[in-house]
Parts: structure tokens; C-alpha cells; sequence
């Protein structure tokens, strides 16, 4: 990892950042082997999914807050993941085919979000290598149980 920048994270950030994709892969595990357990780790997946994209939106919100030289549509970025995962929910409370291909656009949103990060000017030291690899990590596991959905599910 040297000369990556995450080496200048404290070691419980990396090492809870990377626990946090945990829940991500137990989810995989679930819709991967069917049976049972297969709807309950997609639902487990959008969940999760979802409160982290909500959780970095209250992140950009609390950065607006406390830097007022932040950029004007810091508070739009800082609603919209809860508003994005909120819209992805709603094709299941009507009982239609779900999630699918909200959990693909879900980890796509996720996958980038650390472009927020680079556009509001947000460089600490080796953060942007951690959000990077947490990004792509929690955002490509989500893409892939939202490729497996359909197999999962049996729709």
C-alpha cells in the first residue's frame, strides 16, 4: 500500500471502512447459494446499500455546514442519496419486480460517489485512496447481487 495514501489513514479507519463491506458480502453469499435465504440478501443488499449512500449524504450535508466556502450544491448532493434510495424502494412497496436493477444503479451512484469528495475539494490525506477502494468495493458487490436478482429471486 505504500505510496497508495492510505497508509496515512489510522488503522481502525481502514479497518473498520473495510468491516463495513462485511454485510455487502454476506448478502452476495445469500443470493449466491438461492434457496431460503436468496430475497432476504437482496433485501439485506439494498438496505445496507442504501444506508451508506444515505450516510455519505449527511456526510457532503455536514461538510456544507461547517465549511461555508463549500460549493452551493454541496446540500442538493447531501439530499439526493436518501432521495435516490428512497426512489429505489418504490418499485417494491407496489409488489413490482425489484431490486434488481435498483441495486445496479444504486452500487453505479455509489461507485462514484467519491467524485462528490474530489468536487467539493475534500483531500485528506489518503482519504480519497479509501474512498476509492470502499466506493468500488461496496458499489461493485451491490452491481453484481443486482446482476444475480433475477436468478435469485426467481422473477
Amino acid at each position: 500500500m505504500e505510496g497508495s495514501g492510505v497508509k496515512r489513514v489510522s488503522e481502525a479507519a481502514r479497518a473498520l471502512g473495510y468491516a463495513g463491506l462485511l454485510p455487502q458480502v454476506a448478502a452476495l453469499l445469500a443470493v449466491f447459494k438461492g434457496g431460503p435465504w436468496a430475497w432476504t440478501g437482496l433485501a439485506l443488499a439494498y438496505a445496507y446499500a442504501a444506508l451508506i449512500f444515505s450516510f455519505l449524504g449527511g456526510v457532503w450535508w455536514g461538510i456544507g455546514i461547517a465549511k461555508p466556502e463549500s460549493p452551493k450544491w454541496i446540500f442538493l448532493a447531501g439530499v439526493m442519496p436518501s432521495l435516490i434510495a428512497l426512489a429505489g424502494w418504490f418499485p417494491w412497496m407496489l409488489g413490482w419486480t425489484w431490486p434488481g436493477p435498483e441495486l445496479i444503479a444504486l452500487g453505479a451512484c455509489i461507485a462514484l460517489s467519491p467524485l462528490v469528495d474530489l468536487a467539493i475539494g475534500l483531500r485528506p490525506e489518503g482519504w480519497m485512496a479509501l474512498r476509492r477502494n470502499l466506493s468500488i468495493g461496496l458499489g461493485g458487490l451491490s452491481i453484481v447481487i443486482g446482476l444475480l436478482a433475477e436468478r435469485a429471486s426467481g422473477i
